[in-house]
């Protein structure tokens, strides 16, 4: 290892070709809150020595939040207890607040009631009945 002029160490490694690589921070976007977050030299060291290939998409707080709903859930559900789940979310087409009844996939779409009627006019047919 060797340290520069911040007082922060790089470590390097070799990956799968045999080539050397130097771990540096790095500054990563979070996919739940938008913000930016440093994955250190020593968090990329622990993926490295797991095996891990892919970086965090989570900043720690988020995670720790996606962890606790987990958690959450698998408890009701071990309890025998239906638990109502409303997320917050603004619609993917008109910008609306609205809150949705499940946890939102990462990278899909979410719309407001009047927006998903509005593309899915077929399903107001089946409401109705």
């Amino acid at each position: 290892m060797s340290a520069n002029h911040f007082g922060s160490t790089n470590e390097s490694f070799q990956n799968t070709n045999g080539t050397e690589l130097e771990l540096e921070e790095k500054n990563i976007l979070c996919i739940d809150c938008n913000k930016d977050f440093v994955w250190s030299i020593g968090e990329q060291t622990f993926y490295r020595d797991k095996g891990l290939k892919n970086p965090p998409k989570r900043c720690k707080e988020c995670k720790q939040a996606k962890n606790e709903r987990l958690a959450a859930i698998a408890a009701a559900q071990a309890a025998g207890v239906k638990q109502r789940i409303e997320v917050a979310v603004f619609c993917a087409r008109c910008s609306a607040h609205t809150t949705v009844p499940f946890y939102p996939s990462q990278g899909r779409p979410v719309y407001c009631r009047s927006c998903f009627l509005e593309m899915n006019p077929n399903l107001i047919q089946i409401n109705d009945n």
